[in-house]
């Protein structure tokens, strides 16, 4: 069943990718001939996700994740997230917040910019749909892609807004919108001072979250915590560097939990 599906998924990607190629470059394909091999890659994209199901059904979530490779399950993920968070930004609820906690959020300094990829993309979807009109195929292909990629957008900003920084009793929950998503325990959080940055350079054991090109706290680890990337890629950090809205609440609010963490301890040893 592990090789079915994963010979559907060589079969079924580069079908669509060579149809949409043909169809973008002005080639007229008969309408039996574009509707046979949609009604083929239908089938066969049925048939994987059955055949999903009946992995799941078997193994559970870890033979799923040994067939799916995990950067194609994380950027499905993102964009899972991305849509789910609209409606969550539309009953204006947030996610991750239980009570108790303190959220910061993260998104006001990004708003202008994304509203004006938006619009751009706005924009440009009318303005291809009124040249690709004789065209009707591509029309509504590219239509449909063109949508997606502005609800998309307005997606990835409803998840910044909708999944903010968390302080809990025991941990600092650090996010940055659908991307990313890591706890550091208080008793790792060394010092936490304000530093707004608007370069960031690569370094070992550095992990920066800018924000609109920018950060504003900065926090040094007694140990590693792990960083996993937007595909995967997993390295240990001792720096993190993020972004708040209202970075001189979020340093104060996190340097009481610490003092407590640290009274906590004290006790425990004495």
């Amino acid at each position: 069943m592990t090789r079915l599906v994963r010979g559907l998924a060589w079969v079924v990607v580069p079908v669509e990718v060579v149809l949409f190629v043909c169809l973008l470059t002005g080639d007229v394909l008969p309408v039996r001939v574009l509707v046979g091999v949609e009604a083929v890659a239908l089938a066969l994209l049925l048939i994987e996700c059955a055949g999903l199901l009946i992995v799941y059904r078997r193994g559970g979530r870890a033979a799923v994740r040994d067939v799916v490779p995990e950067p194609v399950r994380r950027i499905v993920g993102h964009e899972v997230r991305a849509l789910s968070s609209l409606v969550l930004w539309v009953a204006r609820r947030r996610h991750g917040v239980r009570e108790g906690d303190l959220a910061f959020g993260h998104a006001r300094d990004q708003a202008a910019m994304l509203y004006g990829f938006v619009f751009v993309s706005v924009v440009e979807t009318i303005g291809l749909a009124l040249l690709l009109r004789n065209m009707p195929t591509l029309h509504a292909i590219t239509l449909v892609i063109d949508v997606y990629g502005v609800i998309l957008m307005l997606g990835i900003h409803a998840a910044s807004v909708t999944r903010p920084h968390v302080l809990s009793a025991d941990s600092l929950r650090v996010r940055h919108g659908a991307h990313r998503d890591m706890s550091i325990p208080l008793e790792r959080i060394a010092a936490v001072r304000g530093e707004r940055l608007f370069t960031h350079e690569a370094a070992d054991g550095v992990l920066n979250i800018p924000v609109a090109a920018q950060t504003s706290l900065t926090l040094e680890l007694t140990e590693p915590v792990m960083a996993v990337g937007f595909l995967g890629g997993r390295r240990p950090v001792t720096t993190v560097r993020l972004h708040s809205d209202e970075p001189a609440e979020l340093r104060a609010a996190l340097g009481r939990a610490l003092e407590r963490t640290r009274g906590r301890a004290q006790e425990l040893t004495q």
